[in-house]
């Protein structure tokens, strides 16, 4: 567990130290949102109807950036390897990983969600429920972007081969993240959207650190 935790405080303090990534993610993330209203026009009732839909594009997006050098930058370097031998199973490697990433761009953009959310009109009883799928949401595309990343580690246009890889995985928690966000305008429940993100966060949870660790394993030879 100690080595488990020094490991994504690593990550966290090499994440602190080089911000690009987390930086470019987050301009992205509100860049991305600000486009929206120039294409669809001013009317607020159509901004606040897709509002909650925008958001969770714009996130699923921001997420696949920093992905690319997920591994692949201690893989260039190195220090990949001195990480497999510190003792630690492939998978918790990986899942140490994952977690930094969560913490370094999926919380960041859960926080930005709020000003975009209010800029595309969210109303702010719909607010709560948008940040809390997101939450759900971020963890299992942190968890989905980490397994492909892996997969692709070492692969000759990797990057191109990324997005990929991950949007079609990512389609459900798209689906049932958006579906859970809209019930506040429907006057519907959200707790089945909630559910099911749920229900893919505890699949994803040991499957993918998993498939993930192999993918280590398989890069490093």
């Amino acid at each position: 567990m100690t080595a488990f935790l020094a490991l994504i405080d690593r990550d966290l303090r090499m994440a602190y130290r080089f911000g690009a990534d987390t930086l470019a993610s987050l301009l992205f993330f509100i860049l991305c949102g600000s486009l929206f209203p120039l294409a669809l026009g001013p009317s607020p009732d159509l901004l606040r109807h897709m509002g909650p839909g925008i958001v969770w594009v714009c996130a699923l997006l921001a997420s696949l950036l920093p992905l690319d050098r997920l591994f692949g930058s201690e893989l260039e370097d190195g220090s990949l390897d001195l990480l497999m031998l510190t003792g630690l199973p492939a998978y918790t490697v990986a899942f140490a990983k994952m977690i930094a990433h969560w913490l370094t761009t999926g919380l960041p953009l859960l926080i930005a969600a709020v000003p975009l959310g209010i800029m595309l009109g969210v109303k702010s009883g719909e607010l709560p429920l948008l940040l809390l799928g997101l939450m759900l949401g971020t963890m299992c595309l942190s968890l989905l972007g980490g397994m492909a990343a892996s997969v692709v580690l070492g692969a000759r246009r990797g990057g191109v081969l990324l997005p990929l890889l991950v949007l079609p995985l990512a389609t459900p928690v798209l689906i049932f993240g958006a579906a859970s966000s809209y019930a506040g305008q429907l006057g519907a429940s959200p707790a089945a959207g909630f559910d099911l993100l749920g229900a893919c966060l505890l699949a994803m949870l040991p499957l993918c650190p998993l498939a993930a660790g192999q993918g280590l394993k398989a890069a490093v030879g």
